[in-house]
């Protein structure tokens, strides 16, 4: 008898203008969360696997977006995966690294070496940094939020993110001059 009578869902408290995160619409988001992923984890490869991760975990059950703050919640869910492998990632034993026989496949489609090198040090340099600055890097420099989408995103006042966005950045051009 339950089957005809459909269930109704009931917002939680706070979530009167909330709407449904659109499927179709993650892929514009994409490049944002990629760029956010890499400063996380300072490596191309498993940026990859974290962004198709974070998707995997959004699709398998429609979820509630406050606003249109759709790109804030897919950088805490990409963040929130990001620690929940790294937490994972501890508990298992060590790889082991491939030998330096191999040849190293060149990229076409990039422009100059040089700077593919410097990107992937500032990267490396972005994952390098405490998470509470990391977070702001990543969501003022690398993603392109405001700082009105970034504080709200990250959850903290605008004041405070520009605090850590100035120690971060000045971390990052000691760290690599």
């Amino acid at each position: 008898m339950d089957d005809f009578f459909p269930t109704v869902r009931m917002l939680p408290a706070g979530m009167s203008g909330a709407h449904q995160l659109d499927p179709d619409s993650l892929g514009d988001h994409i490049d944002r969360l990629y760029r956010a992923a890499w400063s996380l984890c300072g490596s191309r490869d498993d940026a990859e696997d974290l962004v198709q991760e974070t998707f995997a975990q959004v699709l398998r059950r429609p979820r509630l977006v406050r606003s249109d703050d759709d790109i804030g919640y897919l950088l805490r869910a990409l963040r929130n995966t990001y620690i929940g492998s790294h937490r994972r990632a501890v508990r298992r034993p060590a790889e082991v690294p491939l030998t330096d026989d191999l040849e190293l496949v060149p990229d076409p489609a990039a422009p100059q070496p040089q700077l593919r090198l410097e990107a992937s040090e500032l990267y490396a340099a972005i994952a390098a940094l405490p998470d509470d600055l990391r977070d702001a890097v990543i969501a003022i420099d690398v993603v392109g939020l405001s700082y009105r989408e970034a504080a709200r995103a990250l959850r903290i006042r605008e004041a405070t993110l520009a605090t850590r966005l100035h120690r971060a950045r000045k971390r990052l051009a000691n760290l690599l001059t």
